[in-house]
């Protein structure tokens, strides 16, 4: 077997060589799928995914779903086409985990890149490793604590309508993995998170900033410089991710899977 995975950092991320994507065999699924459970983050350079084939890679994984309050794809209901919604409008400049609002939040997303500009990176960090290095002390007092998840900050970029805006979904603060067994720390930004179960705001927030903040500490990040024909799968269950706007008005293409995901627990 081709098939080459190497690890990106030290943290999380690993690139993928030796395999196209578009006549992916089930032998060579297998070793993906290992190697996407150690390793979070999978890059393949140089794929040029057309639509249906960008599915059909993200079936073999799951069941693509429809996002809500974003467009879809003309032809393409499952597909998000990410483009450059300009400084102020770029939902994504805050660590945050994808629809962490939704009772059920996607499991994995996969990005496909058509136009790449100077800049745009994408980062990504390890919240296995932000899990575990907390104190004995904190993670016990974490057991069992669950907050408050609301889609207020999408749904503000995003103009909608109030009485769309998804309700707040309690989620454990720890959530265990479903497949690794890992536990990984599930938090978010501000405007995405706002009190943990049973306690006010005022007292919640500055432990939920702790938290969130040693959560992108720099030895726990990968930043990927993107070029065109990039495919990036993540796991959504255990990293947050961070899309830079540092490119002015170019335009930015990338074509966006996400796969029904599991109640976090």
């Amino acid at each position: 077997m081709s098939l080459k995975v190497v690890p990106l950092t030290g943290a999380l991320g690993a690139a993928v060589d030796g395999v196209d994507l578009n006549a992916l065999d089930d032998a060579s699924f297998a070793y993906l799928r290992r190697a996407f459970l150690e390793h979070c983050v999978l890059v393949f350079r140089g794929q040029h995914l057309k639509e249906k084939a960008q599915l059909a890679f993200a079936r073999r994984w799951g069941e693509p779903v429809v996002t809500p309050m974003l467009k879809s794809l003309e032809g393409y209901p499952e597909i998000v086409q990410i483009t450059n919604p300009g400084k102020s409008n770029a939902t994504t400049e805050v660590w945050h985990y994808d629809a962490s609002f939704a009772e059920a939040p996607p499991k994995i997303t996969i990005l496909s890149a058509l136009v790449v500009p100077h800049g745009g990176d994408t980062m990504w960090t390890n919240q296995y490793l932000a899990y575990e290095r907390l104190s004995d002390g904190l993670k016990k007092m974490l057991a069992g604590l669950r907050a408050e998840f609301v889609g207020a900050r999408i749904a503000r970029f995003m103009k909608t309508d109030p009485k769309d805006i998804p309700p707040g979904r309690l989620h454990p603060i720890v959530r265990t993995h479903p497949e690794t067994e890992r536990k990984a720390l599930y938090v978010g930004h501000w405007e995405t998170m706002t009190h943990f179960e049973g306690w006010t705001a005022e007292e919640s927030r500055p432990l939920l900033d702790h938290l969130y903040e040693s959560s992108f500490t720099p030895d726990n990040i990968y930043r990927h410089m993107w070029q065109p024909g990039d495919v990036v799968m993540w796991d959504n269950r255990c990293t947050m991710h961070f899309a830079v706007h540092d490119y002015g008005d170019a335009e930015r293409v990338l074509n966006r899977v996400t796969l029904k995901g599991e109640v976090p627990a």
